[in-house]
C-alpha cells in the first residue's frame, strides 16, 4: 500500500511541477484549440492536491495499523481515499471553473 501511496505522491507533483499534462486522460488526444479553452495550471494544481491527499491518507492508514496492530484500519484508508478522490477529482476537473471563457 505504501508504494501505491507513493506512485500517487509521486504522480501529483510531475503532473503539476513536470508539466506532464499527458498523464490527464484525454488532454493529450485533444486538439490545440481545445486544450486553449482549459485552465491546465488550475487542473495540475487539483490534481496534485487530490492525488497527495489520496497518498497521505494511505500513508496514515499504514502507520495507524503498525500502532494499532489492526489490518482492517490500512484497507479502510485505502478504499476510503479511492472512493471519496477519484470521484472529487473526476467532478472538480470537469467543473466550468477550469474553462476559460471567450
Amino acid at each position: 500500500m505504501i508504494v501505491a501511496a507513493l506512485i500517487f505522491i509521486i504522480l501529483g507533483v510531475l503532473i503539476k511541477y513536470g508539466k506532464m499534462y499527458w498523464l490527464i486522460a484525454g488532454y493529450n488526444t485533444m486538439p490545440k484549440e481545445e486544450k486553449e479553452k482549459y485552465n491546465i495550471e488550475g487542473i495540475a494544481n487539483l490534481f496534485r492536491n487530490v492525488l497527495c491527499g489520496m497518498g497521505l491518507i494511505i500513508i496514515s492508514g499504514y502507520l495507524i495499523t503498525a500502532f494499532t496492530e489492526n489490518p482492517n484500519i490500512q484497507n479502510y484508508a485505502f478504499w476510503s481515499s479511492m472512493i471519496i478522490g477519484i470521484p472529487y477529482l473526476l467532478i472538480k476537473s470537469n467543473a466550468k471553473k477550469y474553462k476559460i471563457k471567450n
